[in-house]
């Protein structure tokens, strides 16, 4: 980030240029996301298993449908109906945020596609960017092409390493230790050369701020090529553009208006 203040609670992790492709940053970037929206208690498992339980109210509903096709008794279809009903409120719970997460999970793949280099991303938990109560920054190597992404971004042993050393590197400095009751908004920003553009998924934002005093946890991600370090920074301009589709957490152990 480029600001003086506040201070950065930062850590580096090495890996190697062939490692860091675009799969393995993709897959790093939304474990991170997940680790936050998980360990700041804003979802009530992890995304993987959320996944599977919306899949899981999806088939049963369905499953539930046929039933009452061949159905005749009138006591097993209340039984069915009554069921339904609490599956239907469950699906509906869950839709909107598996919608946006769905939505970002996009969005990264395309500016990945669509760029030779990212250098930077933010994970802004809060009422807006700008008044963050906890922010994560991402700093990945200057130079390093990241458009190389094999398989449409299949999850590779590489990239798993990656993803758990990051994520136990963010429980190492404290990560998720200070939660708030109820439901907060994640922002995701990335720094990425100033001719991308995207408006269905990006806003530029320039020089991005925010205006509370937050100290970051910052990531930054090294490579090595036979114990030197990678590429000088490009000089290509590179902004902050910031992801149009908006995260907001679940809200915990109430029940659900809709």
């Amino acid at each position: 980030m480029e600001r003086s203040e506040p201070e950065m609670n930062s850590a580096e992790i090495y890996t190697t240029t062939d490692t860091l492709n675009g799969s393995a940053i993709f897959h790093t970037i939304y474990d991170v996301l997940g680790f936050v929206l998980y360990m700041h208690q804003q979802i009530p498992s992890t995304v993987q298993d959320m996944s599977i339980e919306f899949d899981a109210l999806h088939s049963e509903f369905k499953q539930l449908e046929m039933a009452m096709g061949t159905e005749l008794k009138a006591s097993c279809r209340r039984k069915h109906v009554s069921k339904m009903r609490d599956i239907k409120l469950g699906i509906r719970r869950l839709d909107k945020f598996m919608n946006s997460l769905l939505n970002v999970e996009t969005a990264i793949k395309m500016i990945i596609s669509d760029i030779p280099t990212i250098e930077g991303v933010i994970l802004a938990l809060g009422a807006s960017p700008l008044r963050p109560q906890h922010i994560y920054v991402l700093d990945f190597p200057h130079g390093i092409s990241v458009s190389n992404v094999a398989d449409d971004f299949a999850r590779s042993k590489a990239a798993d390493g990656l993803s758990r050393k990051a994520i136990r590197t963010l429980i190492s400095k404290g990560a998720g230790s200070v939660t708030y009751p109820g439901p907060i908004k994640l922002f995701v920003l990335i720094k990425a050369p100033s001719s991308f553009n995207q408006p269905l998924h990006f806003l530029p934002k320039r020089d991005f701020r925010y205006n509370r005093k937050v100290v970051p946890l910052r990531l930054l991600f090294k490579c090595r090529n036979q114990d030197q370090e990678v590429a000088s920074p490009t000089s290509e301009d590179l902004i902050w553009f910031q992801c149009r589709h908006v995260i907001k957490g679940l809200a915990m152990n109430t029940t659900p208006e809709e």
